[in-house]
């Protein structure tokens, strides 16, 4: 089901936090709403051009895994019925959704939690570099793309623009503190092994993901999205071959586009044509359907 392009929320009654890449961020009482719209960014740049359905993937995906790593952590998701919400957001369900959540506030630890168990992206250009990733040796000879011989914790700094940036255990440990840095790291592999299992299970392997963690209450929570094409890399395993870059579910499409063209890579973006930003919609609408086993 195709529905109206979002590039933009907006909800007077409430006090907007942020507007991000993807994401408005809401202040809604003590929780937040969140509403994922239809924007796509590439090279880091924020497009003008919506991708159909993108924002309602990432939120139903989030949930789909929200609820299948219940047994392995708690989460800040509350509810994504809209009926649910406040009654003065009811007037916007048709903003709202399929695309949006209401969750708790979390005071969120300043880095990215990234699990690797292929060789690929930023990770595959430092070990290129120096045999290692965040200070972790790897065996030499390995090639792009390759699995691992065991999945790898390496943290990142979260940048508000530009890339995040990879950073040894020693200065995660300075962000977070000894215990909870060793924490995180034995609770993001352990989330990236259950949600590998089960996305093998569906012919996709899950090549390295990031997540987002923060304490509610004191207690540590898994927070943000989850496992969706713009947080992770899902490769089809039926096509899966190690010494260069793999078939993916993302918006690849839409970097192998702007690659084509004459720009400088900095704003304000190019539009995208009609036709790649269908293909990119139907590559995220494809993700959900074989991750899920069910159309969205």
């Amino acid at each position: 089901m195709t529905v109206p392009i979002l590039l933009e929320s907006n909800i007077p009654e409430l006090p907007l936090r942020a507007r991000g890449k993807v994401r408005d961020v809401y202040s809604a009482g003590g929780n937040l709403l969140i509403v994922a719209t239809d924007r796509i960014s590439a090279f880091d740049c924020i497009l003008p051009t919506g991708i159909p359905n993108k924002g309602r993937v990432l939120t139903q995906m989030s949930i789909f895994w929200f609820d299948l790593l219940k047994d392995v952590t708690p989460t800040h998701f509350l509810t994504a019925s809209v009926s649910d919400y406040p009654p003065e957001l009811h007037r916007h369900r048709e903003q709202l959704e399929g695309r949006s959540m209401l969750v708790r506030r979390a005071d969120m630890i300043e880095a990215e939690c990234v699990a690797r168990g292929y060789l690929s992206g930023s990770g595959w250009k430092e070990y290129r570099a120096t045999g290692a990733i965040c200070g972790i040796p790897l065996p030499p000879g390995l090639k792009e793309s390759d699995r691992l011989p065991q999945p790898i914790f390496t943290p990142a700094t979260k940048a508000q623009s530009g890339h995040d940036e990879n950073i040894p255990f020693s200065e995660f440990e300075k962000i977070a503190g000894r215990a909870l840095a060793e924490t995180l790291r034995d609770l993001t592999l352990e989330i990236y092994s259950t949600a590998s299992r089960y996305a093998e299970s569906r012919g996709i392997i899950l090549a390295d993901t990031k997540f987002e963690f923060g304490h509610i209450g004191g207690r540590l929570v898994l927070a943000d999205e989850v496992l969706t094409p713009d947080s992770s890399r899902f490769w089809p395993r039926d096509s899966y071959s190690p010494g260069g870059p793999q078939k993916s579910y993302d918006k690849q499409f839409v970097r192998d586009y702007l690659e084509t063209l004459d720009w400088d890579k900095r704003p304000p973006a190019p539009p995208l044509p009609p036709e790649v930003a269908a293909r990119t919609s139907e590559k995220y609408l494809e993700a959900y359907r074989v991750l899920t086993g069910r159309p969205l």
